[in-house]
């Protein structure tokens, strides 16, 4: 393992020749209180704030200030087994215990170099693609078997070792080897590629799911609609047919009330005949009634003509422009008789000749 980190060009500190493990920690200052580092481990709880810490664990107390060089905190012999840095750039995490990363370490946004080799990793968080700014990864001999689809945003990653991990076969033939700084960048590029195919299958799986999922809900909807439109249509021929049942026991009801009404008139009419059939036919009281009534109408209007001529030639009305008109018509149509008798004459005598 020595000889190969000599040959990637990159330097990695010997967990063999130190007894629990060793940390070294790079954090940029942030604003007059500076950077916040919390470290917890088997024989440490330190909090770091502005330069300053304090370190509490297994009952004695210890000063870190002679650890404290700088910007570089060197927290060797700590046995940690978890970590959160959040102003860090340049974070060592190697050779220690760490089965797995707290849930807020990828807000480590800042970090440009992580080391994290030789510790007991089995997974890394689902959201590390979050740490946009990070370029040098190293991740050798731990437990990972697979890598994040988020790993795909890391788009600055230019250094990136996976050797000594159980990883899936398709993703350690796309890592490769990294035996020196040549083959580690090629990794780091493969590996970005090999995770953006990924990421770009799940994006179009997902979406080919959420289309299946679309068009099964559309179908659902349809189904739906045409069973509710079958029900309608099954509500409407049910009301169709109490309706006709109905109306045909309206008929019948009539029908037969119809029949008792003719029976009772047969016999009432059965039980009155003997009755009447000994009394004298009696004539019809109204019988030409209606001539009479017209008869007296032209009797009543003979009269008024009548009266309006003795008026109109008796009295001082006949000079009033009525009566004028009455008498003219009334010499106009005694002038019309006289001529039609002389006209009558006239044929009598030439029949006769």
């Amino acid at each position: 393992m020595q000889n190969s980190s000599s040959q990637s060009g990159t330097p990695r500190s010997s967990c063999s020749s130190r007894e629990p493990s060793s940390v070294s920690v790079r954090w940029r200052r942030s604003g007059p209180a500076g950077g916040a580092v919390q470290l917890r481990g088997a024989d440490v709880d330190a909090e770091v704030a502005g330069g300053a810490a304090m370190a509490r664990g297994g009952g004695r107390a210890s000063s870190l200030r002679d650890k404290l060089d700088g910007n570089e905190l060197d927290l060797s012999l700590c046995g940690l087994s978890e970590a959160a840095l959040p102003k860090a750039t340049v974070l060592d995490l190697s050779c220690n215990s760490l089965v797995s990363l707290p849930s807020d370490f990828c807000s480590l946004t800042h970090l440009v170099k992580l080391d994290l080799s030789k510790n007991r990793l089995q997974q890394l968080p689902v959201d590390f693609g979050r740490l946009v700014s990070l370029q040098h990864l190293d991740l050798l001999n731990n437990r990972l078997v697979t890598l994040p689809v988020s790993f795909a945003q890391l788009k600055n990653l230019k250094w990136l070792d996976l050797k000594d991990n159980p990883l899936d076969p398709v993703l350690a033939k796309v890592a490769g080897d990294c035996l020196d700084e040549k083959q580690c960048k090629q990794a780091a590029v493969r590996v970005l590629q090999h995770m953006k195919v990924i990421q770009s299958e799940q994006d179009q799986e997902r979406q080919r799911k959420l289309q299946a999922e679309r068009e099964m809900e559309k179908k659902r909807e349809a189904e739906q609609r045409a069973r509710e439109a079958q029900e309608r249509e099954l509500r409407k021929r049910e009301k169709a047919e109490e309706k006709e049942r109905r109306r045909r026991e309206y008929d019948a009801q009539r029908a037969a009330k119809q029949e008792v009404e003719k029976k009772t008139k047969k016999e009432t009419a059965q039980t009155r005949k003997p009755a009447s059939s000994s009394r004298p036919p009696q004539p019809a009281r109204h019988k030409h009634s209606w001539s009479r009534s017209v008869l007296r109408v032209l009797l009543l209007v003979l009269l008024c003509i009548l009266c309006t001529l003795a008026v109109c030639k008796l009295t001082e009305l006949q000079h009033q422009p009525l009566c004028v008109s009455v008498n003219t018509l009334y010499e106009d149509v005694v002038a019309a008789v006289q001529n039609h008798k002389t006209l009558q004459n006239m044929l009598q005598q030439n029949s006769q000749q």
